[in-house]
């Protein structure tokens, strides 16, 4: 039985009973506010950072140095989206920093009632807000979204589906221009929809995100 990684994430949805604290490995997708290509471009098969870009990089590998319960697996930095696997160790370890992050970038104090702070959605919550301002200290424009405020998330569940989920990444700037996030796609679907419907309104896409503090 073949196996579409793309197709699959694309349409996981939150799993109201699972505690998205627990140790595990979580395949995520985050992509930039209206899909704007902004950290860098495609060139030959291999993704060629801009200096926006470089911050993405830097800041998603922060990560694992200021949540010890963190570890990450592979991730790519694509023009506009990053890929990622994040693996949650310890539920109960101590981070360094309950941190800030709002899913579009501006700070604000994680609510517990909402948010745990060990969660998924914190993780990602914490490295949006940083790296958001620090881009937007470059772009000098602070209060620019620089992020979707949803993310894509799939649970991987053995060792296979991390092999498929790892090659995929892996191999995604070679499948560049067939990629559902190329912006000629976009210009597709924002044919058939109205520009909010791509990424809040059109139920196909709002059931599979994931909505970060809810």
């Amino acid at each position: 039985m073949s196996y579409d990684i793309q197709k699959q994430h694309r349409r996981s949805i939150r799993l109201n009973s699972y505690d998205y604290t627990q140790a595990g490995s979580y395949y995520i997708t985050i992509c930039t506010y209206n899909r704007e290509s902004l950290f860098g471009k495609i060139l030959d098969g291999h993704m060629m950072l801009n200096n926006l870009g470089e911050v993405v990089y830097d800041k998603w590998l922060s990560t694992e140095s200021i949540r010890h319960n963190v570890t990450l697996d592979s991730f790519q930095i694509m023009p506009n989206h990053l890929h990622g696997i994040v693996t949650i160790n310890n539920p109960n370890g101590k981070e360094s920093s309950p941190g800030r992050g709002d899913p579009a970038g501006r700070s604000y104090e994680i609510n517990e009632r909402r948010l745990k702070p060990n969660s998924l959605g914190a993780i990602i919550g914490q490295f949006k807000s940083v790296s958001a301002k620090r881009i937007n200290i470059l772009r000098r424009n602070s209060s620019m979204p620089v992020w979707q405020r949803n993310y894509y998330e799939h649970v991987i569940r053995n060792e296979d589906d991390l092999n498929i989920v790892r090659q995929y990444i892996q191999n995604n700037p070679l499948q560049w221009d067939t990629d559902d996030y190329h912006p000629s796609k976009l210009v597709n679907k924002a044919s058939q929809y109205n520009t909010n419907a791509i990424t809040h309104n059109n139920p196909t896409y709002a059931h599979r995100l994931v909505i970060t503090g809810d």
